[in-house]
Protein backbone atom coordinates (compact mmCIF):
# COMPACT_ATOMS: atom_id res chain seq x y z
CA UNK A 1 0.00 0.00 0.00
CA UNK A 2 1.61 3.50 -0.82
CA UNK A 3 2.15 5.76 1.82
CA UNK A 4 -0.49 7.66 3.30
CA UNK A 5 0.06 11.33 3.60
CA UNK A 6 -1.49 11.38 7.29
CA UNK A 7 -0.53 8.62 10.03
CA UNK A 8 -3.56 6.87 10.69
CA UNK A 9 -2.97 7.63 14.82
CA UNK A 10 -3.57 11.37 13.97
CA UNK A 11 -6.30 10.84 11.55
CA UNK A 12 -7.99 8.46 14.28
CA UNK A 13 -7.17 11.11 16.98
CA UNK A 14 -9.00 13.76 15.05
CA UNK A 15 -12.13 11.97 14.23
CA UNK A 16 -12.84 11.13 17.42
CA UNK A 17 -12.29 14.57 18.90
CA UNK A 18 -14.86 15.80 15.91
CA UNK A 19 -17.55 13.22 16.60
CA UNK A 20 -16.97 13.13 20.46
CA UNK A 21 -19.11 10.60 21.59
CA UNK A 22 -19.91 8.72 18.44
CA UNK A 23 -16.94 7.17 17.83
CA UNK A 24 -14.77 7.46 14.94
CA UNK A 25 -15.09 4.13 13.23
CA UNK A 26 -18.66 3.72 14.83
CA UNK A 27 -21.00 2.03 11.45
CA UNK A 28 -23.74 4.39 10.42
CA UNK A 29 -25.81 1.47 9.40
CA UNK A 30 -25.22 -2.05 9.15
CA UNK A 31 -27.39 -2.88 6.14
CA UNK A 32 -26.45 -2.77 2.51
CA UNK A 33 -27.09 -0.05 1.08
CA UNK A 34 -30.61 0.44 -0.93
CA UNK A 35 -32.21 2.34 -3.97
CA UNK A 36 -35.69 2.49 -2.59
CA UNK A 37 -35.61 5.87 -1.40
CA UNK A 38 -38.26 8.49 -1.99
CA UNK A 39 -36.32 12.18 -1.19
CA UNK A 40 -32.22 11.92 -1.71
CA UNK A 41 -30.80 14.69 0.63
CA UNK A 42 -27.80 16.66 -0.43
CA UNK A 43 -26.03 18.09 2.00
CA UNK A 44 -23.60 21.18 0.42
CA UNK A 45 -22.27 24.47 1.71
CA UNK A 46 -23.43 26.65 -0.93
CA UNK A 47 -25.53 26.87 -4.54
CA UNK A 48 -22.22 25.94 -6.92
CA UNK A 49 -23.15 21.89 -7.12
CA UNK A 50 -26.71 22.01 -7.32
CA UNK A 51 -25.97 24.71 -9.98
CA UNK A 52 -24.11 22.02 -12.24
CA UNK A 53 -26.89 19.74 -11.50
CA UNK A 54 -29.61 21.48 -12.64
CA UNK A 55 -27.49 22.51 -16.14
CA UNK A 56 -26.04 19.24 -16.35
CA UNK A 57 -27.73 16.01 -14.88
CA UNK A 58 -30.31 14.95 -17.98
CA UNK A 59 -33.61 14.55 -16.24
CA UNK A 60 -33.36 17.00 -12.97
CA UNK A 61 -36.12 19.44 -12.65
CA UNK A 62 -35.65 22.19 -10.73
CA UNK A 63 -38.90 23.05 -8.24
CA UNK A 64 -37.56 25.72 -6.49
CA UNK A 65 -33.85 26.86 -5.09
CA UNK A 66 -33.38 23.86 -2.30
CA UNK A 67 -35.87 21.50 -4.11
CA UNK A 68 -35.85 19.26 -7.08
CA UNK A 69 -37.22 16.12 -8.96
CA UNK A 70 -35.38 13.40 -10.57
CA UNK A 71 -37.80 10.56 -12.04
CA UNK A 72 -40.02 9.66 -9.22
CA UNK A 73 -37.50 10.85 -6.24
CA UNK A 74 -37.38 14.64 -4.40
CA UNK A 75 -34.37 16.06 -4.87
CA UNK A 76 -33.77 18.15 -0.93
CA UNK A 77 -30.62 20.41 -0.87
CA UNK A 78 -29.15 21.23 2.36
CA UNK A 79 -26.98 24.56 1.92
CA UNK A 80 -25.64 25.40 4.93
CA UNK A 81 -22.38 28.08 4.75
CA UNK A 82 -19.18 27.57 5.99
CA UNK A 83 -18.51 30.35 7.73
CA UNK A 84 -17.88 30.00 11.22
CA UNK A 85 -17.65 26.11 10.79
CA UNK A 86 -21.47 26.20 10.09
CA UNK A 87 -21.42 23.13 7.73
CA UNK A 88 -19.46 21.07 9.44
CA UNK A 89 -21.00 21.40 12.56
CA UNK A 90 -24.45 20.46 11.01
CA UNK A 91 -22.83 17.89 8.81
CA UNK A 92 -21.21 16.58 11.95
CA UNK A 93 -25.04 16.02 13.54
CA UNK A 94 -27.15 15.02 10.79
CA UNK A 95 -24.06 12.07 10.27
CA UNK A 96 -24.36 11.59 14.07
CA UNK A 97 -28.19 10.90 14.18
CA UNK A 98 -28.06 8.85 10.21
CA UNK A 99 -28.82 5.39 11.98
CA UNK A 100 -32.05 6.83 13.96
CA UNK A 101 -32.80 9.08 11.19
CA UNK A 102 -36.28 8.15 9.22
CA UNK A 103 -35.70 7.07 5.75
CA UNK A 104 -36.97 10.60 4.27
CA UNK A 105 -34.08 12.32 6.70
CA UNK A 106 -31.46 10.05 5.73
CA UNK A 107 -28.32 11.96 4.12
CA UNK A 108 -27.49 10.56 0.91
CA UNK A 109 -25.12 12.57 -0.53
CA UNK A 110 -22.48 15.01 1.38
CA UNK A 111 -19.59 17.72 -0.50
CA UNK A 112 -16.39 17.95 1.49
CA UNK A 113 -13.59 20.24 1.28
CA UNK A 114 -9.47 18.71 0.49
CA UNK A 115 -8.89 20.59 4.33
CA UNK A 116 -11.20 18.77 6.33
CA UNK A 117 -11.90 15.68 4.22
CA UNK A 118 -10.28 13.19 6.44
CA UNK A 119 -12.11 14.13 9.31
CA UNK A 120 -15.51 11.86 7.34
CA UNK A 121 -13.18 10.01 5.21
CA UNK A 122 -11.35 8.13 7.42
CA UNK A 123 -15.06 6.93 9.75
CA UNK A 124 -17.14 5.08 8.57
CA UNK A 125 -19.90 7.46 7.78
CA UNK A 126 -19.06 7.64 4.15
CA UNK A 127 -19.06 4.68 1.99
CA UNK A 128 -16.25 3.37 -0.57
CA UNK A 129 -17.09 4.05 -3.79
CA UNK A 130 -16.70 0.80 -4.41
CA UNK A 131 -19.50 0.01 -2.67
CA UNK A 132 -21.99 2.14 -4.94
CA UNK A 133 -20.20 1.38 -8.16
CA UNK A 134 -17.52 3.08 -8.62
CA UNK A 135 -14.59 1.01 -10.00
CA UNK A 136 -10.97 1.77 -10.64
CA UNK A 137 -11.47 2.08 -13.74
CA UNK A 138 -13.89 4.16 -13.46
CA UNK A 139 -11.40 6.49 -11.50
CA UNK A 140 -8.05 5.56 -13.54
CA UNK A 141 -7.94 8.73 -15.73
CA UNK A 142 -8.35 11.16 -12.09
CA UNK A 143 -5.06 12.84 -10.84
CA UNK A 144 -3.87 11.17 -7.95
CA UNK A 145 -4.06 13.97 -5.73
CA UNK A 146 -8.32 14.39 -5.78
CA UNK A 147 -7.80 10.59 -5.11
CA UNK A 148 -5.22 10.88 -2.30
CA UNK A 149 -6.92 13.85 -0.68
CA UNK A 150 -10.64 11.17 0.21
CA UNK A 151 -8.02 7.62 0.60
CA UNK A 152 -8.66 6.66 3.97
CA UNK A 153 -5.94 5.25 6.06
CA UNK A 154 -6.59 1.87 5.18
CA UNK A 155 -5.97 2.62 1.72
CA UNK A 156 -9.97 2.91 0.44
CA UNK A 157 -11.12 5.40 -1.99
CA UNK A 158 -14.14 7.20 -0.29
CA UNK A 159 -15.30 10.00 -2.20
CA UNK A 160 -15.15 11.71 -5.93
CA UNK A 161 -14.23 14.98 -7.73
CA UNK A 162 -15.30 16.34 -10.87
CA UNK A 163 -12.36 19.33 -10.86
CA UNK A 164 -8.46 19.39 -9.59
CA UNK A 165 -7.78 22.45 -8.43
CA UNK A 166 -3.88 23.18 -9.44
CA UNK A 167 -3.64 27.49 -9.23
CA UNK A 168 -2.13 30.34 -11.11
CA UNK A 169 -1.41 33.73 -11.03
CA UNK A 170 -4.69 35.66 -12.83
CA UNK A 171 -3.16 39.32 -13.77
CA UNK A 172 -4.46 42.09 -15.05
CA UNK A 173 -3.97 42.71 -18.83
CA UNK A 174 -4.55 46.72 -19.15
CA UNK A 175 -1.90 47.03 -15.88
CA UNK A 176 0.52 44.48 -17.23
CA UNK A 177 0.46 46.55 -20.86
CA UNK A 178 0.90 49.76 -19.09
CA UNK A 179 3.13 49.11 -16.41
CA UNK A 180 5.41 46.31 -17.66
CA UNK A 181 4.96 46.71 -21.26
CA UNK A 182 3.38 43.84 -22.43
CA UNK A 183 0.20 41.46 -21.46
CA UNK A 184 2.20 38.25 -22.98
CA UNK A 185 2.04 35.55 -20.26
CA UNK A 186 5.55 34.48 -21.13
CA UNK A 187 6.95 37.72 -20.74
CA UNK A 188 4.73 38.67 -17.24
CA UNK A 189 6.10 35.59 -15.82
CA UNK A 190 9.42 37.32 -16.00
CA UNK A 191 7.90 39.63 -13.65
CA UNK A 192 6.63 37.33 -11.03
CA UNK A 193 8.94 33.92 -11.55
CA UNK A 194 9.75 33.81 -7.64
CA UNK A 195 9.07 35.69 -4.27
CA UNK A 196 11.40 38.53 -4.68
CA UNK A 197 10.81 39.57 -8.36
CA UNK A 198 7.53 39.29 -7.39
CA UNK A 199 7.75 42.20 -4.72
CA UNK A 200 10.27 43.93 -6.77
CA UNK A 201 7.80 44.01 -9.46
CA UNK A 202 5.34 45.03 -6.87
CA UNK A 203 7.15 48.56 -6.04
CA UNK A 204 7.17 49.04 -9.83
CA UNK A 205 3.43 48.77 -9.62
CA UNK A 206 3.42 51.04 -6.55
CA UNK A 207 5.31 53.27 -8.37
CA UNK A 208 2.31 53.85 -11.33
CA UNK A 209 -0.44 54.07 -8.46
CA UNK A 210 -1.29 50.15 -8.37
CA UNK A 211 -1.52 47.83 -5.88
CA UNK A 212 0.07 44.42 -6.72
CA UNK A 213 -2.37 42.30 -4.56
CA UNK A 214 -5.66 43.07 -3.08
CA UNK A 215 -4.86 42.06 0.32
CA UNK A 216 -1.80 39.39 1.59
CA UNK A 217 -4.32 36.85 2.44
CA UNK A 218 -4.13 36.82 -1.84
CA UNK A 219 -0.74 34.79 -1.93
CA UNK A 220 -0.89 32.94 1.59
CA UNK A 221 -2.17 29.43 0.18
CA UNK A 222 0.64 29.85 -2.93
CA UNK A 223 3.43 30.04 -0.04
CA UNK A 224 1.52 27.35 2.29
CA UNK A 225 1.66 24.47 -0.65
CA UNK A 226 5.26 24.62 -1.10
CA UNK A 227 6.40 23.57 2.73
CA UNK A 228 9.31 21.08 3.05
CA UNK A 229 7.75 19.80 6.87
CA UNK A 230 3.80 19.63 8.50
CA UNK A 231 2.56 21.90 10.80
CA UNK A 232 3.08 19.05 13.76
CA UNK A 233 5.94 16.86 13.39
CA UNK A 234 5.81 13.93 15.70
CA UNK A 235 3.21 15.94 17.99
CA UNK A 236 5.19 19.38 18.10
CA UNK A 237 3.77 22.39 16.54
CA UNK A 238 6.08 23.42 13.30
CA UNK A 239 6.20 26.77 11.50
CA UNK A 240 8.01 26.14 7.74
CA UNK A 241 10.25 28.41 6.54
CA UNK A 242 7.83 28.74 3.32
CA UNK A 243 5.34 29.96 5.73
CA UNK A 244 7.90 32.54 7.69
CA UNK A 245 9.08 34.00 4.27
CA UNK A 246 5.39 34.79 3.93
CA UNK A 247 5.32 37.12 6.62
CA UNK A 248 8.50 38.64 5.64
CA UNK A 249 7.54 39.86 2.26
CA UNK A 250 3.54 40.65 3.23
CA UNK A 251 5.16 42.83 6.25
CA UNK A 252 7.33 43.95 3.37
CA UNK A 253 4.38 45.06 1.21
CA UNK A 254 2.23 46.15 3.81
CA UNK A 255 4.78 48.70 5.00
CA UNK A 256 5.32 50.32 1.51
CA UNK A 257 1.72 50.37 0.74
CA UNK A 258 2.30 47.79 -2.58
CA UNK A 259 -0.66 45.58 -1.39
CA UNK A 260 -4.48 46.70 -0.73
CA UNK A 261 -4.53 45.60 2.51
CA UNK A 262 -4.95 42.82 5.57
CA UNK A 263 -8.37 41.95 4.64
CA UNK A 264 -9.88 38.49 4.40
CA UNK A 265 -10.67 37.13 1.41
CA UNK A 266 -14.21 37.29 -0.04
CA UNK A 267 -15.03 40.50 2.02
CA UNK A 268 -16.24 43.53 0.26
CA UNK A 269 -12.98 45.16 -0.36
CA UNK A 270 -10.99 42.02 -1.60
CA UNK A 271 -14.27 41.70 -4.36
CA UNK A 272 -12.93 45.39 -4.96
CA UNK A 273 -9.79 44.41 -7.06
CA UNK A 274 -11.85 42.90 -9.49
CA UNK A 275 -13.61 45.56 -10.88
CA UNK A 276 -11.93 47.76 -13.56
CA UNK A 277 -12.05 51.03 -11.81
CA UNK A 278 -10.65 49.58 -8.67
CA UNK A 279 -8.57 47.32 -10.52
CA UNK A 280 -5.63 45.43 -8.45
CA UNK A 281 -2.60 43.85 -10.71
CA UNK A 282 -3.38 40.31 -9.69
CA UNK A 283 -4.92 37.29 -7.52
CA UNK A 284 -4.09 33.46 -7.32
CA UNK A 285 -6.34 30.89 -7.55
CA UNK A 286 -7.66 27.53 -9.50
CA UNK A 287 -10.33 27.57 -12.43
CA UNK A 288 -13.16 27.75 -9.84
CA UNK A 289 -11.82 31.12 -8.71
CA UNK A 290 -12.94 32.34 -12.55
CA UNK A 291 -16.63 30.54 -12.52
CA UNK A 292 -17.21 31.84 -8.59
CA UNK A 293 -15.44 35.01 -7.89
CA UNK A 294 -14.77 37.15 -10.67
CA UNK A 295 -18.28 38.49 -10.97
CA UNK A 296 -17.46 37.66 -15.09
CA UNK A 297 -21.85 38.15 -15.33
CA UNK A 298 -21.26 42.01 -14.37
CA UNK A 299 -20.72 44.61 -16.31
CA UNK A 300 -17.55 46.71 -15.41
CA UNK A 301 -15.69 43.78 -13.80
CA UNK A 302 -12.22 42.86 -15.40
CA UNK A 303 -13.90 39.41 -15.82
CA UNK A 304 -16.73 40.55 -17.97
CA UNK A 305 -14.40 42.83 -20.23
CA UNK A 306 -11.78 39.49 -21.10
CA UNK A 307 -9.22 41.37 -19.05
CA UNK A 308 -7.90 39.10 -17.40
CA UNK A 309 -4.49 36.99 -17.93
CA UNK A 310 -2.92 33.56 -16.83
CA UNK A 311 0.54 32.62 -16.17
CA UNK A 312 1.98 30.17 -13.15
CA UNK A 313 3.38 32.71 -10.78
CA UNK A 314 6.04 32.44 -8.30
CA UNK A 315 5.14 29.32 -7.39
CA UNK A 316 2.99 26.36 -8.64
CA UNK A 317 0.16 25.50 -5.82
CA UNK A 318 -3.23 23.92 -5.67
CA UNK A 319 -6.14 25.43 -3.81
CA UNK A 320 -9.29 23.78 -2.68
CA UNK A 321 -11.81 21.66 -4.56
CA UNK A 322 -15.07 19.47 -3.78
CA UNK A 323 -15.29 16.05 -3.23
CA UNK A 324 -18.56 13.87 -3.35
CA UNK A 325 -18.96 11.08 -0.73
CA UNK A 326 -21.59 8.60 -0.51
CA UNK A 327 -23.05 8.20 3.28
CA UNK A 328 -23.42 5.53 4.76
CA UNK A 329 -27.22 4.91 5.86
CA UNK A 330 -28.14 5.86 2.21
CA UNK A 331 -31.24 4.14 1.05
CA UNK A 332 -30.67 6.15 -3.08
CA UNK A 333 -27.58 4.04 -3.47
CA UNK A 334 -28.20 3.56 -7.65
CA UNK A 335 -29.23 7.69 -7.88
CA UNK A 336 -26.16 8.78 -5.77
CA UNK A 337 -23.80 6.36 -7.51
CA UNK A 338 -25.48 7.60 -10.76
CA UNK A 339 -24.73 11.63 -9.70
CA UNK A 340 -21.16 10.87 -8.76
CA UNK A 341 -20.31 8.62 -11.74
CA UNK A 342 -21.64 11.31 -13.94
CA UNK A 343 -19.96 14.40 -12.38
CA UNK A 344 -16.64 12.37 -11.65
CA UNK A 345 -16.12 10.02 -14.69
CA UNK A 346 -18.47 10.80 -17.48
CA UNK A 347 -16.10 12.63 -20.18
CA UNK A 348 -18.60 14.55 -21.62
CA UNK A 349 -20.04 15.74 -18.81
CA UNK A 350 -16.17 16.79 -17.49
CA UNK A 351 -15.90 18.42 -20.91
CA UNK A 352 -19.16 20.60 -20.70
CA UNK A 353 -17.83 21.85 -17.36
CA UNK A 354 -15.05 23.45 -18.97
CA UNK A 355 -16.70 24.57 -21.80
CA UNK A 356 -19.63 25.77 -19.92
CA UNK A 357 -18.78 26.98 -15.98
CA UNK A 358 -14.24 27.44 -16.56
CA UNK A 359 -13.97 24.69 -14.72
CA UNK A 360 -10.66 22.76 -14.47
CA UNK A 361 -12.08 18.77 -15.07
CA UNK A 362 -10.24 15.66 -13.17
CA UNK A 363 -10.06 13.36 -16.19
CA UNK A 364 -6.55 13.65 -17.53
CA UNK A 365 -7.82 12.55 -21.27
CA UNK A 366 -10.58 15.31 -21.39
CA UNK A 367 -8.23 17.59 -20.24
CA UNK A 368 -5.31 16.85 -22.79
CA UNK A 369 -7.44 16.85 -25.54
CA UNK A 370 -9.01 20.38 -24.69
CA UNK A 371 -5.73 21.49 -23.91
CA UNK A 372 -4.64 20.83 -28.01
CA UNK A 373 -8.12 22.07 -29.14
CA UNK A 374 -9.20 25.34 -29.84
CA UNK A 375 -10.62 26.30 -26.36
CA UNK A 376 -10.43 29.72 -24.93
CA UNK A 377 -11.32 31.22 -21.39
CA UNK A 378 -13.29 34.57 -22.65
CA UNK A 379 -12.30 36.08 -19.16
CA UNK A 380 -8.29 35.28 -19.98
CA UNK A 381 -9.03 37.26 -22.95
CA UNK A 382 -9.03 33.88 -25.49
CA UNK A 383 -6.06 32.57 -23.83
CA UNK A 384 -6.31 28.33 -23.51
CA UNK A 385 -5.24 28.05 -19.54
CA UNK A 386 -5.29 24.67 -19.81
CA UNK A 387 -2.19 23.28 -20.25
CA UNK A 388 -0.66 25.33 -17.25
CA UNK A 389 -3.32 23.83 -15.20
CA UNK A 390 -2.61 20.57 -16.42
CA UNK A 391 1.34 21.09 -15.56
CA UNK A 392 0.20 22.42 -12.17
CA UNK A 393 -2.14 19.03 -11.45
CA UNK A 394 0.79 17.23 -11.98
CA UNK A 395 3.25 18.94 -9.37
CA UNK A 396 0.34 18.89 -6.37
CA UNK A 397 2.21 17.52 -4.06
CA UNK A 398 0.43 16.09 -0.44
CA UNK A 399 2.97 14.48 1.55
CA UNK A 400 3.23 17.83 3.69
CA UNK A 401 -0.93 17.57 4.46
CA UNK A 402 -2.11 16.79 8.04
CA UNK A 403 -5.42 16.54 9.87
CA UNK A 404 -4.42 20.07 12.07
CA UNK A 405 -4.15 22.04 8.30
CA UNK A 406 -7.11 24.23 8.22
CA UNK A 407 -6.55 25.17 11.86
CA UNK A 408 -3.04 25.95 11.83
CA UNK A 409 -3.41 27.73 8.75
CA UNK A 410 -6.60 29.83 9.91
CA UNK A 411 -5.07 30.26 13.03
CA UNK A 412 -2.01 31.95 11.71
CA UNK A 413 -3.22 33.93 9.35
CA UNK A 414 -5.66 35.50 12.08
CA UNK A 415 -2.48 36.10 14.34
CA UNK A 416 -0.28 37.90 11.77
CA UNK A 417 -2.75 40.14 10.73
CA UNK A 418 -2.04 41.97 14.69
CA UNK A 419 1.72 42.07 13.24
CA UNK A 420 0.82 43.22 9.67
CA UNK A 421 -1.13 46.39 11.19
CA UNK A 422 1.33 46.79 13.86
CA UNK A 423 -0.93 46.06 16.47
CA UNK A 424 1.80 43.24 18.07
CA UNK A 425 5.34 43.03 17.46
CA UNK A 426 6.21 39.62 15.11
CA UNK A 427 6.90 37.62 18.75
CA UNK A 428 3.64 38.92 19.86
CA UNK A 429 1.71 37.78 17.01
CA UNK A 430 3.23 34.20 16.93
CA UNK A 431 2.46 33.84 20.98
CA UNK A 432 -1.21 34.67 20.02
CA UNK A 433 -0.92 32.14 17.31
CA UNK A 434 0.74 29.69 19.83
CA UNK A 435 -2.55 30.48 22.12
CA UNK A 436 -4.93 30.23 19.95
CA UNK A 437 -3.40 26.27 18.61
CA UNK A 438 -3.35 25.12 22.32
CA UNK A 439 -7.03 26.23 22.65
CA UNK A 440 -7.87 24.33 19.63
CA UNK A 441 -5.58 21.14 19.80
CA UNK A 442 -4.42 20.67 23.59
CA UNK A 443 -2.62 17.37 22.54
CA UNK A 444 -0.18 19.32 20.11
CA UNK A 445 3.19 20.70 21.67
CA UNK A 446 3.79 23.95 21.85
CA UNK A 447 6.96 25.66 21.30
CA UNK A 448 8.49 27.02 24.39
Amino acid sequence: MKKRVVSLIMVAAMAATMFAGCGSKKEASASKPSSEGKVLNIQCWNDEFRGFVEQHYDGYEKVDDQTGKIGDVTVKWTETPSKDNAYQENLDRVLQNQESADADDKVDLFLVEADYALKYTDTDYVLPVADVGITEDDTKDMYQYTKDVVTDSNGVLKGVSWQACPGIMFYNRDIAKEVLGTDDPTEVQNYVKDWDTFTQTAETMAAKGYKMTSTVNDTYRTYSNNVSSKWVEEGKLNIDDNIMKWVDDSKKMVDEGTTAGTHELWSDDWNKGMYEKDAVFCYFGPAWLVNFSMHADEEGSVANAGKWGGCVGPQSFYWGGTWLCAAAGTDNAELVKDIMYKFSCDPATLKALVEDNDQFANNKTVMAEMAKSDYTSKVLGGQNPLPMYMEGAEKVDLSNMTAYDQGCNEEFQNAMKNYFDGNATEDEALQLFYKAIGEKYPAIELPE
